[in-house]
């Protein structure tokens, strides 16, 4: 059944201004917003995705990708149909934009008890709201949340950032842990490229850092787009200036959706980009998307191998259990969690 959705106002003429995202739609009665899955009907506006579940997959909490929290676990995730924005390039478009046009709204119904205990009985770590935005389902996010919390279960968001500052700050009051798209640097491609804007992204990201929550950032480099050295050098001025312990995921991008013409990213492309974020303080910086290649994170402190990867398999080498260095004792720039070897199953992309 349609859930009464939350952050929103009332408007003459039985019209409704969602305040959940940056875009602050207006929906008269009768109407969806942006996202395709909050309706106004009759003056209340409604979410139609609550517990509606379009997927549910265990990952390895590296696949979100998050390199720095509970390494090694795995994570619970799940998605309802939705999306605010309209990326050209998106990897998931099947349930994120074309789901949500569908009627009935297709998933299958589930409470946040039915996920928690199936978290737990998985073996997870965590929770993560994933695959499509999180913010469209924030209401059944929330509630999951709570119950997770109560379970000892931390919570994941793998999103695009573009929300309203009311909902970052709902948001930041139970997340443990986001990785935040930063698709660019210019309003430009934000707006031509993801139908969204920038600023707001840029927001999100310093709200829920300054909530406390754990950040990592990805972003997909597209040849010809988004590329350049000046975007590289804003993206990890950006993050240096939060906080040089920020990691940043340098994705490969490959041909699907609406940009089947452009070609997958050189890797001199990512080689590039991982100097400049070196180069300006970024003390973590991971290339991503190619398949077959390994990554290591090593201490700060004195440079020993803390943890190796290969793909989504992650191997705690000299990172003891209380999160330090086996070598020096220096803190790991990140938060724990119990190791697990089990393997993922099949599941879609995490944007």
């Amino acid at each position: 059944m349609p859930y009464e959705g939350i952050l929103y106002d009332k408007l003459p003429e039985k019209s409704v201004r969602c305040r959940l995202c940056a875009h602050f739609c207006t929906i008269r009665n009768g109407k969806r917003g942006i996202c395709g899955v909050r309706e106004n009907r009759n003056g209340t506006l409604y979410s139609l995705v609550y517990g509606k579940l379009i997927a549910n997959h265990v990952d390895p909490i590296e696949k979100k990708p998050l390199f720095h929290f509970q390494p090694g676990t795995l994570s619970s995730s799940i998605a309802t149909a939705g999306c605010n924005m309209s990326c050209k390039h998106c990897q998931n478009y099947q349930i994120s934009i074309q789901a949500a046009q569908l009627d009935p709204m297709p998933g299958e119904e589930s409470t946040p008890t039915e996920v928690v205990k199936s978290a737990l009985k998985t073996g997870c770590s965590s929770i993560s709201y994933t695959y499509t935005e999180p913010t469209i389902f924030m209401e059944f996010a929330r509630d999951c949340a709570l119950e997770a919390v109560n379970h000892g279960l931390s919570n994941v968001f793998v999103t695009n950032g573009f929300m309203s500052e009311e909902s970052a700050t709902l948001a930041g009051n139970f997340l443990d842990a986001a990785n935040i798209d930063l698709k660019g640097a210019t309003e430009d491609h934000y707006r031509h490229i993801c139908g969204a804007s920038l600023q707001p992204v840029l927001d999100t990201i310093k709200h829920l850092y300054q909530a406390g929550v754990w950040i990592e950032v990805t972003t997909l480099v597209i040849p010809g787009y988004n590329d350049d050295e000046a975007t590289f050098e804003f993206i990890s001025s950006f993050l240096v200036s939060l906080d040089p312990k920020i990691p940043w995921h340098i994705s490969r991008f490959f041909p699907t959706y609406k940009m089947l013409d452009v070609p997958p990213t050189p890797y001199a492309s990512i080689e590039k980009a991982m100097r400049i974020g070196e180069k300006s303080g970024l003390k973590y910086v991971y290339p991503g998307n190619i398949p077959g290649i390994s990554d290591e994170t090593k201490c700060s402190g004195c440079g020993n191998v803390l943890i190796q990867r290969t793909g989504f398999s992650a191997k705690l080498v000299h990172l003891t259990e209380n999160g330090t260095c086996s070598k020096c004792g220096k803190d790991f720039d990140g938060r724990m969690g119990k190791p697990d070897t089990k393997s993922s199953v099949h599941s879609p992309e995490d944007q």
